[in-house]
């Protein structure tokens, strides 16, 4: 008889393979379990250079997840041949979405989105305050079955090296994240690692979704040496996680997708 931990990697493995191998999707579980991604797709733009959306989507589609933050997405802007990308994405993967803007780039906006297989209900963007560029937090309140109204919240705080504008972002969304009646999932690029200040001030407040020691590593895809992609959910006691994957995915960005198997108790 396999014991539980047992199986749980085997299930792991066999999901990193097929996401690795082009292999078959994953089905996707029903109830009270969420499948949750995040993914800076750099605007669609591969390490090849090419913007290709139909491979951004081809990623995410074999992951089958039920909710996606993405960050450094466009819209109408011209780099991306003027396409609404949260859109597009949202069309290949028969899922709702949401953009949130926070920079007129190119004759468009440049900014987050959030694909959800589940109704959105309503779109905010929560103003953070500037750091090398404009910034806000995407947040979208969604129905999620077995669980009610459920809000999620996509961030790409500042890059730079200093944390300075990063800590001011990160105090100011959980202002928010502390004021909503609701539970939430917290997702996205939040540019600092584990240790820091920032990412203290969100693992005080909801549960992580913790990678395997041996594969936590999102950027860059082609030669990883950071972990600054996140997935949390509060409130903590009322979620666990498993089947967390960091996914090798060398040429469709410059980040490695992430992805969570959430269970809301």
């Amino acid at each position: 008889m396999m014991t539980t931990g047992r199986v749980a990697l085997l299930s792991l493995a066999a999901m990193l393979s097929a996401c690795q191998s082009g292999g078959p999707e994953i089905p996707a579980p029903t109830g009270t379990v969420l499948r949750v991604a995040s993914y800076n797709i750099r605007h669609g733009r591969g390490m090849d250079n090419e913007v290709n959306l139909d491979r951004t989507a081809a990623v995410l589609r074999r992951l089958q997840p039920d909710i996606v933050g993405l960050q450094e997405v466009d819209s109408v802007v011209e780099r991306s041949g003027r396409v609404a990308e949260a859109q597009a994405l949202g069309e290949r993967l028969g899922m709702q979405h949401a953009f949130g803007g926070f920079m007129a780039y190119q004759g468009g906006q440049y900014g987050m989105g959030i694909l959800s297989r589940y109704p959105i209900q309503l779109v905010r963007s929560v103003r953070l305050p500037d750091g090398n560029e404009p910034r806000i937090a995407l947040a979208v309140e969604v129905a999620a079955p077995g669980i009610g109204p459920l809000m999620v919240v996509n961030v790409h705080f500042d890059w730079v090296a200093s944390d300075s504008f990063r800590i001011v972002q990160a105090t100011a969304l959980t202002r928010f994240l502390d004021s909503l009646p609701m539970p939430y999932i917290l997702l996205g690029d939040f540019n600092d690692e584990p240790g820091s200040r920032t990412l203290g001030l969100f693992q005080a407040r909801a549960r992580e979704a913790a990678k395997p020691a041996g594969n936590r590593l999102t950027f860059s895809s082609t030669d990883p040496v950071k972990e600054i992609d996140f997935i949390f959910a509060a409130p903590a006691a009322r979620w666990r996680s498993d089947s967390i994957a960091v996914i090798a995915e060398t040429v469709a960005s410059d980040h490695r997708p992430i992805f969570a198997r959430l269970h809301w108790r």
